[in-house]
């Protein structure tokens, strides 16, 4: 059975146990399927009312969107620890002969590399978030503002947390070039978002 499909109690119990996935990217998606699905909310609580005509067009555009990315964050909750899994295995394959050490640290490798890129997906779809979000911001019921504010601050934890999983990945990323675009790239995406959600946060904040 797949982790979204848990109960809250049965996944979090998963959680609290030794086992090492789910883990920290599977939180971390999480929290941005939460960010998605308030950000959902507030759209529905704009649309179609007479009140607040003037948001309809960017509203409905942001539903749809947060609605997209609510799913894909769902999917990257297994994903991560699927991922993981793969790593996992890996290490457990027998390393006897020379082809089965060969077999094993090709398999490490391409795990890895997955479990780099999973996470490193999960904090483009955070960045993807808060461009909803902004587009929201003044522009939704206002009675919803500090739901959009929660959505910023789970955004954040996203995109913040996927980074320590891509940074702890990267070293066994065979290739460097590719790792090194990972790097500088999360690392771009990451500032920029820290900017994005700061001035987010004071301007709802500053609307209360």
């Amino acid at each position: 059975m797949k982790l979204i499909d848990l109960r809250m109690n049965e996944y979090l119990d998963i959680l609290l146990s030794d086992a090492p996935a789910p883990g920290g990217g599977s939180v971390s998606a999480l929290a941005g399927a939460q960010a998605a699905a308030l950000m959902g909310m507030v759209c529905g609580l704009t649309i179609g009312k007479e009140k607040y005509a003037d948001y309809q067009d960017v509203c409905i555009e942001a539903k749809d969107k947060a609605e997209d990315l609510y799913t894909k964050f769902a999917e990257a909750i297994d994903k991560d620890t699927e991922a993981y899994n793969l790593v996992a295995a890996a290490f457990k394959m027998p390393k006897e002969t020379d082809e089965e050490k060969a077999a094993r640290k090709q398999a490490i490798a391409d795990g890895t590399l997955e479990a780099t890129k999973v996470p490193f997906s999960v904090m483009q779809m955070a960045a993807a978030g808060l461009e909803i979000a902004e587009s929201m911001v003044g522009r939704s019921n206002p009675n919803a503002a500090s739901d959009i504010g929660v959505a910023v601050l789970n955004l954040m934890t996203c995109m913040k947390g996927a980074w320590l999983n891509v940074k702890i990945n990267l070293p066994g990323v065979k290739d460097e070039e590719l790792a090194a675009k990972y790097s500088a790239e999360g690392m771009a995406m990451l500032e920029k978002g820290e900017e994005t959600a700061k001035k987010l946060y004071a301007e709802i904040e500053g609307s209360l």
